[in-house]
């Protein structure tokens, strides 16, 4: 393997806080019982990479601007960059808003990444294969001497294996709720933290 890429949201960094803050949110609006309104948030996050923004909808309420101040690295996820960096090269291939070079050098990550893919700069979002497309050519990489790190199998992992890239799913965040159904989802690897990538990436995948 040449080259690893990221997501960010729920991979590198940990979206918790804004998830309960929206959470939060659209309980007040709707004025219902908060295990109603997460139950069905587990419930739409198997088949949505944007479960409390789907399960909102569905009772009728609008969530305001996503808030990435809330935003913060996981544990362990600066130690995992900086020890791959100079055993491989690595990237970003995540649906992001505008800014996302900034927010990461602002973690102290930025430095590590040579290719960031982020949907607002790209014009086109995962899983659309052309914002994975653009980012291997950017490296100059074939798929398969690339792996893609990622937390959801529908944005991530399917359209990575689609494309011949190598694959690890992070089972973090909401994914814990996502399936393997069938085994065009099956990824190469499996991990239940960034941490645990340390061990795996260090050697021969």
């Amino acid at each position: 393997m040449r080259w690893i890429f990221f997501d960010l949201g729920a991979t590198l960094v940990d979206e918790s806080d804004v998830y309960k803050s929206r959470c939060e949110y659209a309980i007040r609006q709707m004025n219902i019982d908060p295990a109603e309104f997460m139950n069905r948030v587990y419930e739409e996050a198997k088949i949505s990479p944007t479960p409390i923004r789907t399960a909102a909808k569905a009772y009728g309420v609008g969530l305001p601007e996503w808030d990435s101040s809330l935003e913060k690295l996981y544990e362990g996820a600066f130690d995992i960059v900086s020890y791959l960096y100079g055993k491989y090269k690595l990237g970003i291939i995540a649906n992001q808003s505008l800014g996302t070079q900034e927010r990461i050098d602002n973690w102290g990550i930025g430095k590590f990444f040579d290719v960031v893919m982020a949907s607002a700069e790209a014009g086109c979002a995962k899983p659309d294969l052309k914002i994975f497309s653009a980012a291997l050519d950017k490296a100059g990489c074939k798929p398969a001497d690339a792996v893609m790190v990622g937390d959801r199998l529908d944005n991530d992992i399917i359209p990575a294996k689609k494309l011949g890239m190598k694959t690890i799913w992070v089972r973090q965040g909401y994914a814990i709720y996502q399936s393997i159904d069938d085994e065009s989802k099956r990824p190469d690897h499996i991990v239940n933290s960034i941490s645990e990538l340390k061990g795996l990436l260090g050697g021969a995948l």
